[in-house]
């Protein structure tokens, strides 16, 4: 057993170090790219943040200013509360109004939850989209969670009112993922109004589900399979695309499920989550590095993070770090040199700053923060590492001591401290190199294997440069 799981650690971490060397090679050809494309970016940036206005004429002959913004990955959710049709005998009409603003009340406080937006409500039929204003990669997840919650909702709010046996609201959903086109409109409280065959999709989606039910399409279904259970429910003809599949979704998968119901999200559904969520948390602190970062930063750079973020993995995953882990580790090893934005020196304290303002909004719980603040502190030299993923991040910050590309990332070092007069000549550098090298350790035994021989290697290099 011990063989068979060596060997499949060895297959990961050959992926992931193929991936590491994939990911480098990309980013010098982005980075070519984008020199010659500066200037067209910030013109396709002040585009979009402007928007596409276009006057619209109201009832009274006056114009307003509306823009129109592109999304092109968004969850529309398109439910009829269909409640109506059974107002049984004897019930005033405007119990059943307060009613429905009860519903529609609690499903509002349902979409600022998965922070989704509502679109509109016509009468008893509900609509909002996930992905809108603010793109994310995980809205299908969190509308079809928002989905299960409002009809969780409904039933317990039937059961509570007046038993089961004479419900009178019952909800049909249909959910799907696509491009829309979103017109903004309001001064005080902005709103959006989406178009497009997406939202058309989804309400016809709707119109074929039955009562109690939510339907989603195979594109929404394919990016939320490997949450939710959902059987294969049919097809639906779409005019000029041929028919479009159709899934049921009847709860999270037992893995995921706090208890039989399979309405309640566990812990491993959180920790599964946030681990996709990690890309759009990557891409703005990326982004955040890009802008931010001093010119001077030659080494503590964007490509040293995202290093830094593949390697913690890799080691993480061959030392038996748990999925929870890995998403600390991740997180500590994005916002480690974060700091860097603020000051050079104490730029460890600085990242936990950043760390402890941006995350809860990304769902991590105070303890995760804490660990990925005292993660990211044990990356100060020298590092005196306390645990296990205090290790990982130690030896992945000092990866580069051991890789054949050890003396041009070392320069970039020098330069970048020569550039702050905190260093004097190559030479003088090439002997504190060597005296710190050949006092090294690497902590986890994943990193001794992989590095420690060409560190040795590195070793004798920098003796035969030194003067």
């Amino acid at each position: 057993m011990a063989a068979i799981r060596n060997e499949e650690l060895l297959k990961r971490i050959v992926r992931l170090s193929k991936s590491n060397q994939e990911l480098e090679e990309h980013i010098r050809k982005l980075e070519k790219i984008n020199e010659k494309l500066v200037a067209e970016v910030q013109k396709s940036k002040s585009f979009t943040e402007k928007g596409t206005t276009v006057n619209v004429k109201e009832a009274r002959g006056k114009e307003r200013l509306v823009k129109s913004l592109k999304f092109n990955m968004a969850t529309v959710l398109y439910s009829d509360i269909h409640g109506f049709a059974n107002i049984i005998e004897g019930l005033n009409s405007s119990d059943v109004m307060d009613e429905l603003d009860e519903i529609l009340f609690e499903f509002d406080a349902i979409c600022s939850r998965y922070k989704i937006e509502k679109i509109k409500t016509i009468g008893d039929t509900y609509m909002c989209a996930g992905g809108i204003p603010v793109k994310n990669i995980t809205n299908p997840v969190d509308v079809v969670m928002s989905a299960l919650e409002m009809s969780n909702f409904l039933t317990k709010y039937e059961s509570n009112k007046r038993g089961m046996a004479e419900r009178i609201w019952n909800l049909k959903t249909g959910i799907h993922t696509g491009p829309v086109t979103a017109g903004i409109s309001g001064k005080k409280k902005i709103n959006y109004d989406i178009k497009g065959n997406t939202v058309n999709t989804a309400s016809r989606i709707e119109a074929v589900s039955e009562g109690g039910m939510i339907l989603i399409s195979v594109m929404t279904y394919e990016l939320v399979k490997e949450f939710f259970e959902c059987e294969y429910f049919g097809k639906l003809p779409v005019k000029y695309k041929g028919d479009l599949q159709m899934f049921r979704v009847k709860g999270l998968k037992t893995e995921f499920s706090l208890n039989s119901s399979g309405m309640e999200p566990n812990g491993a559904f959180h920790t599964k989550f946030a681990l996709i969520r990690f890309t759009d948390l990557q891409e703005i602190i990326l982004d955040k590095l890009e802008k931010e970062l001093p010119g001077y930063l030659h080494y503590h750079n964007v490509k040293h993070t995202v290093d830094v973020v593949t390697e913690v993995e890799l080691i993480g995953w061959a030392e038996g770090c748990t999925d929870e882990e890995i998403l600390i580790l991740k997180t500590a090893g994005l916002f480690h040199d974060a700091g860097h934005t603020i000051a050079y020196d104490n730029h460890e304290f600085h990242g936990t700053v950043i760390a402890r303002n941006m995350l809860p909004s990304y769902g991590y719980s105070a303890e995760q923060i804490e660990k990925i603040c005292s993660v990211i502190m044990s990356t100060k030299l020298p590092p005196r590492p306390s645990n296990l993923l205090e290790s990982i991040i130690c030896d992945s910050d000092l990866d580069y001591l051991g890789r054949s590309d050890f003396i041009p990332v070392s320069n970039t070092l020098f330069e970048e401290l020569k550039a702050q007069n905190k260093m004097g000549s190559l030479n003088d550098w090439n002997k504190i190199q060597v005296k710190f090298i050949s006092g090294h350790q690497y902590f986890t035994g994943t990193a001794r294997s992989l590095r420690e021989v060409n560190k040795q290697l590195q070793i004798e290099r920098l003796k035969g440069q030194i003067t």
